[in-house]
This record gives C-alpha cells, structure tokens and sequence, in this order.
C-alpha cells in the first residue's frame, strides 16, 4: 500500500492524507496527514482507507506532493553506513551507528525547490532510504523490529558542507530549515524489496547508484539499538545513511567539488518507492 500526504489543491498549507493506486489518490475524510494516519488506532485506520478507497480517486498527475510525515516527534539520521561511502571517505567502518538530529522543520516535499543559503554555497546530496515508525515501542529486540515499521520512502540528507566542517558536531550542516524531502509516498512493508536500487541523479547524471544491501546497519538493527535510548512513536523517521558518490568526494578536472547551485535538478529514486525531484535556488 501506498499513502501519501498531499496539499490542498487551494493552500500550500492545508494537506489531506490519501491512499495511492494506480488510478490514482483517494482522499482519507478527516485525517491530515500520514503521521494523523498512523496514529489512529488499527482498526479505525483501516476502516477509513477502506471508507476512502469506496469514494472517487484525484488523477495522478494533479497531486501535490507534502513531506510524508509533517511534524514527527523524532527525526534521526544515520551517518557513514555504506560500505563504499565509508571507503570514499577513507574511514574505518564502525562499530556502533553514528547518529545525528534534524528538526521537523527541516522537512520538506519530495518534488519542492530548496533554496542554497548565503551562508554556506557547500551543498552537497545524500540520497536515502528513510524508515517510518508505525508502532511504538522501547528497548525493541532486532528480531522484532520489523513489526514496528509502518514502511519506507525516499530521502535525501541535502547538507551545507562548510557549516558541518566547522567542527566535530554535524547537526549544524544538517538541519536547515526546508532541506530535507521525505517523499513522494510511504511503501508499506510488504511491498518494499529488500535489496531496494538507489539512485541519485544531478542534471540527469547519475551520482549515487547502489543496493540497500550494502548497509553496514541494517534497518531493523538500527530501529532496535535507537530504542535502546528513546521509546520512538508512530511517525518517527530514520534516514539510514547515504550510498558512495556524494560530492564532498568528487573534484573536477580544476580541482573544484560540484555543489549544487542554482538551477540544478536532483532527482532521488529507490526501487519500489518512487522518485523526488527537486530544484535549487538561490536565497
């Protein structure tokens, strides 16, 4: 199942939350957004997709996009977790998940335009595969995690490199307001792939290509080992590390990295889950 959270065709603000097939987004009555969706109580929240799925869909290609989960409790991020990211970068793999914050207010659609801040021009890419907390939970068993995920969606952790390489602490460089898309929808479970291809294309050129199966922590590991610390709740977002190819690693034949600039197109794709599109712009 595929549900999404789309703005009003009248508001940039108000969203709906909507069930997706192939004919297109069935509005749910009276539930805002995933995040309302996925704390309803079970048997309310299949009553309503059901209620929704018996009413007429919107068509495909009028629906605008929303962040999947607007305002999570818990927005966590999971660095240097691909092998042949860590081997770019020339570190050690780790023995324990580097994890990092962003805010809710760092999300943002998954087709929006992100704006490249004065402040810092070092934008770098880091396409993703986030995970979606369906069911809460604390102290969570690694064979158990996988009950505890209501599904998965596409990501990018967009980072201001000069910010993050001004010390040790990342969070500076990764939590700008409107930098961080979720979307366009959230797979549920049973139909993501394990082993999922991601993909992150620049301009139509391909920068980012590899398998989920490289991570070094798997999903239900991290789910587990993050409960250890905090009871996460329905809606909380992992965003579980980026594969090799960012552009903090890459130099042109005048020795210089491609940050994203004004214009450019970033476009993020993970088997089974869809793709973001996004454009830049400049403050």
């Amino acid at each position: 199942m595929k549900l999404a959270t789309l703005r009003t065709p009248d508001s940039s603000t108000i969203t709906t939350a909507a069930v997706l097939d192939t004919d297109g987004a069935y509005p749910i009555s009276a539930v805002p957004d995933v995040l309302a969706l996925l704390r309803l109580d079970p048997a309310e929240r299949q009553d309503r997709i059901a209620q929704a799925m018996a009413g007429s869909p919107l068509p495909s290609d009028s629906l605008d996009y929303a962040t999947v989960i607007p305002n999570p409790g818990k927005v966590l991020c999971i660095g240097l977790n691909y092998r042949n990211h860590i081997a770019e970068v020339k570190l050690e793999e780790p023995k324990y998940p580097t994890i990092f914050a962003k805010f809710a207010s760092s999300l943002t659609g998954p087709n929006d335009s992100i704006e490249i801040p004065t402040e810092d021009h070092r934008i770098d890419y880091e396409g993703e595969l986030a995970v979606v907390i369906g069911t809460a939970g604390r102290r969570i068993a690694p064979e158990d995690a996988a009950a505890h995920i209501a599904g998965y969606a596409v990501s990018n952790d967009i980072s201001m490199r000069g910010y993050q390489g001004r010390t040790s602490e990342w969070l500076q460089g990764k939590c700008w307001d409107a930098s961080t898309p979720v979307g366009p929808w959230l797979v549920t479970p049973d139909e993501f792939v394990d082993g999922a291809r991601i993909t992150t294309k620049v301009n139509g050129q391909v920068v980012q290509d590899d398998s989920t199966n490289d991570l070094v922590f798997s999903v239900t590991e991290l789910v587990s080992y993050i409960s250890a610390m905090t009871e996460l709740q329905p809606g909380d977002i992992i965003l579980t590390g980026t594969p090799a190819g960012v552009a903090v690693s890459r130099k042109d034949e005048n020795g210089r990295r491609p940050w994203l600039k004004e214009g450019d197109i970033l476009e993020t794709s993970i088997e089974g889950l869809g793709t973001s599109r996004l454009t830049f712009h400049n403050q």
